[in-house]
């Protein structure tokens, strides 16, 4: 069978890559054409185009970008008659996917959809065009299926792909952690700014303010894969700050608590149970629309399975120095820790178990070979 898969971002390309192994298991003549990254590029296939190419932040940078965007679209349309795939299966990356999943149902393509678009965050009216342009449909989060129930869409809840990633790693150990990456011996504190440089600006730099309040620590930076060190460099000003490209799974296995720029990085940090605080700094303009049409009441994914604030947000103006530094206190309090760890476990639980990629995989193959 042919396939043809678009990813927008690294949590695609990862996502994409682990559901890409497993559909060759299940299909071993599997003809693979794909948008993504290094990772779906790993286990082969043909990329057309890497993310990092068209990896826009907020609406402000979006509209910024239209130009190179309609282009984009415009080419994945060609390309995909060209190929003429037995199924196309989108992840997330609603803004690119849902476009073409319009144009690929007028054209009689079969559409599939991994990781729902976040109609339940924000403009649920999309829901109607989903369930017009998509055939099927795997969320991976429990509230998600829900709230397709309530809009008379029947869609497929396959659990989180992270609890897979997570479990299967082979972990590198703390003391040859800290000796490959010259740590001290002083409990790490892990800062997670985001992959794109527009978020990065705008959070780094805060979460480093705290470094001389907590000098016990050694603070550690998660260097997005999307970027290079010289981009980071100019914020490193300490001796106490340490930079790891690239390693975030084995940095948080390691860490005693994070900082966190909200998305799918603090459901990745809860699972590593590490006490964390969320952070979110959009620009202004970016800000007050999202204001205007996200209607949930966390932002962290931690909290929305949960349905309570088990991670303290900062968001906007409230994320400052001082009031981070207050909730980084609080994080390393003993107390506080041990709630943290018992509601981690929680949330792993409600988050379906293990399996993801081989269950969506399994329901995509046994569709399209009917």
């Amino acid at each position: 069978m042919k396939y043809y898969i678009i990813a927008g971002e690294a949590s695609g390309d990862l996502h994409g890559s682990n559901l890409m192994k497993a559909l060759q298991k299940q299909d071993s003549n599997a003809d693979i054409r794909f948008w993504g990254g290094d990772l779906m590029q790993a286990v082969g296939g043909t990329l057309v185009k890497h993310y990092k190419e068209r990896a826009f932040m907020g609406f402000a940078e979006v509209v910024m970008n239209l130009s190179k965007i309609f282009k984009d679209i415009s080419f994945c349309k060609t390309d995909i008659a060209n190929f003429n795939p037995d199924v196309i299966v989108f992840i997330d990356n609603s803004g690119f996917n849902l476009r073409i999943a319009k144009w690929a149902k007028q054209e009689k393509f079969r559409t599939h959809y991994y990781i729902s678009p976040q109609v339940w965050a924000s403009r649920a009216g999309r829901v109607k065009a989903i369930k017009q342009d998509i055939d099927a449909m795997y969320v991976i989060l429990p509230f998600v299926k829900d709230f397709y129930k309530k809009h008379d869409y029947d869609v497929h809840f396959v659990g989180h792909p992270l609890i897979d990633g997570i479990s299967t790693r082979k972990q590198i150990g703390e003391f040859k952690f800290r000796e490959k990456y010259k740590l001290s011996d002083k409990p790490i504190i892990a800062l997670l700014p985001g992959s794109r440089k527009q978020e990065i600006k705008k959070m780094l730099s805060v979460m480093l303010s705290l470094v001389d309040d907590f000098k016990d620590y050694q603070f550690v930076i998660a260097g997005a894969p999307s970027q290079d060190y010289s981009f980071y460099k100019p914020f490193i000003k300490s001796s106490n700050v340490h930079f790891i490209s690239n390693k975030t799974y084995d940095l948080l296995s390691v860490s005693t608590a994070a900082l966190v720029t909200s998305g799918t990085a603090t459901l990745e940090t809860a699972l590593f149970k590490v006490p964390q605080v969320v952070c979110y700094k959009g620009s202004s303009i970016s800000y007050h629309i999202a204001k205007r049409i996200i209607t949930l009441k966390y932002i962290s994914l931690v909290n929305l399975v949960m349905d309570k604030e088990v991670v303290t947000e900062l968001i906007q103006n409230d994320f400052n120095k001082k009031r981070l530094k207050k909730e980084l206190t609080k994080i390393l309090d003993p107390s506080k820790r041990r709630q943290l760890f018992l509601d981690y476990f929680d949330l792993e639980k409600a988050l379906g178990g293990k399996g993801a990629s081989e269950k969506t995989a399994k329901l995509i193959y046994e569709s399209i070979k009917a």
